[in-house]
């Protein structure tokens, strides 16, 4: 290779180590985000965290920039490339360390894909909460690297709950943090937390201790239709107080996202008959088949007895489970049903009180100003978490319905990002959830760590 940083790099970790960017599958060229691709100077995918802190060594001596990528499953953009930019692939770091029974723990490089760690729990007999709907192709280096949420972040919360310890490499290749496995351990700050959520601008997370649970022995849920929200936050009040620790997802769904999705994708089955004015994927897991499931039922038959909930259909078996989550992870059709660049991903999150009357102001704001346009709510209510999709009506600009829809969220108190990171999409938009002050604050972070600014630069925040 002729360029002097590929040449170095393909010195260091072997030619089959190194691709240049035009000899590199396509897929490196983006995430899914749905911006155009951009084809990086090269790929680099290291064996070893070993090897990544020699990449990066060797990158921050020429000033190279350098975009980590793990499974690109995120919609903000953080992995696509830069122009110009060295991909990153912590693919071939995908090792199962270490699953330690005794003390509900497992280490794992940063490539193993979700799935996989899920089984690797499921073998030793364990229960790995974090779920994802793109648990078959995320990485857990990426998960948290951008502090993913997911299924059931009400009952074991988000990734960074989920992460006792890690280890990290700085733009520099120096080592950092411990692969700490006690939930009780104060030596000091956690620099660790610095990594989690900062999606690759920091360092480059390379192993982690990842926090596992008692395996669940029953699983209860049920797909409920209720007259309006103030249902719904009834019934997840009650479901907090019957349930406690049983509840393990609360999925909310609008009628336009309900009704999408049953009109329009052929596979999925009807679970209940009439129409309603909000929707409910109620979930729960345990450890006593003889009281739990009648625990739940007793919740359902009590709101229904109340005039709150208007129908419920419980599942009987895996399958109906199985069945009533393909409705809710139908989201992965939306490229489909609107087109691939014709539709806006939203990721936000409210406090309960302020969720409906951002979706109403919506619902009056979106069709004035663009009219004949699509919007469809959803999302993960248990935590506060509100996905919105638009259509993108032809001779509207992206930017215009981002600016309405961020802008609306902030004027609610809102976020702009619940679980799916910054990246470069809402980097425009961050200055409506975060002071000068904290923004100035992850500037400095960002020169220290990264002091030649080559870790996803653009990204996130300037330096």
């Amino acid at each position: 290779m002729k360029d002097p940083v590929l040449r170095e790099l393909t010195d260091a970790l072997g030619r089959a180590a190194v691709m240049a960017g035009e000899e590199a599958d396509s897929r490196y060229a983006n995430d899914w985000a749905g911006l155009e691709p951009v084809t990086p100077k090269a790929v680099v995918r290291p064996h070893t965290a070993e090897e990544v802190a020699l990449a990066l060594a060797i990158c921050h001596r020429h000033l190279q920039p350098v975009v980590p990528q793990g499974g690109r499953t995120g919609l903000a953009g953080a992995a696509r490339p830069s122009p110009g930019a060295v991909v990153l692939s912590l693919e071939r770091l995908d090792r199962v360390v270490d699953t330690d029974p005794d003390g509900a723990t497992m280490v794992v490089e940063a490539g193993v894909v979700l799935e996989r760690a899920q089984a690797a729990a499921r073998e030793a007999g364990l229960f790995l909460p974090l779920d994802l709907g793109a648990r078959g192709s995320c990485q857990v280096g990426g998960v948290l690297a951008t502090n993913a949420g997911g299924n059931r972040v009400i009952r074991f919360g988000m990734a960074r709950e989920n992460c006792l310890g890690l280890e990290a490499v700085l733009a520099d290749g120096t080592h950092v943090g411990r692969l700490n496995r006690l939930v009780k351990n104060n030596a000091g700050p956690d620099l660790e937390r610095l990594f989690i959520g900062s999606e690759g601008i920091l360092g480059v997370i390379t192993r982690a201790v990842l926090r596992l649970q008692p395996e669940p022995v029953t699983t209860m849920a049920a797909f409920c239709g209720l007259k309006d929200f103030a249902a719904v936050i009834t019934l997840l009040r009650r479901a907090r107080a019957r349930l406690g620790g049983l509840l393990s997802a609360f999925e909310a769904m609008w009628p336009e996202y309900y009704e999408l999705m049953m009109s329009r994708v052929a596979r999925l089955r009807r679970p209940l008959a009439g129409r309603h004015g909000m929707y409910v994927l109620l979930e729960a897991q345990g450890h006593d088949p003889e009281t739990d499931p009648g625990r739940f039922q007793r919740l359902l038959e009590e709101m229904v007895e109340e005039g709150l909930l208007e129908d419920a259909a419980l599942a009987r078996s895996e399958a109906d489970v199985r069945d009533f989550w393909a409705v809710r992870d139908a989201v992965a059709e939306f490229p489909i049903l609107f087109g691939h660049d014709r539709h806006v991903n939203f990721d936000l999150g409210f406090v309960p009180e302020r969720t409906q009357p951002f979706v109403e102001a919506l619902r009056r704001e979106l069709p004035r100003r663009f009219p004949g346009i699509v919007a469809v709510f959803f999302g993960h209510l248990g935590d506060g978490n509100i996905h919105v999709v638009t259509g993108l009506p032809e001779g509207v600009a992206k930017r215009e319905v981002e600016a309405l829809v961020y802008e609306t969220a902030g004027a609610f108190g809102g976020t702009i990002s619940a679980e799916h990171g910054i990246g470069t999409i809402k980097k425009p938009w961050l200055h409506l959830v975060r002071g000068r002050a904290d923004l100035a604050v992850l500037r400095r972070l960002k020169r220290t760590l990264d002091p030649n600014g080559i870790l996803n630069p653009g990204k996130v925040v300037d330096a």
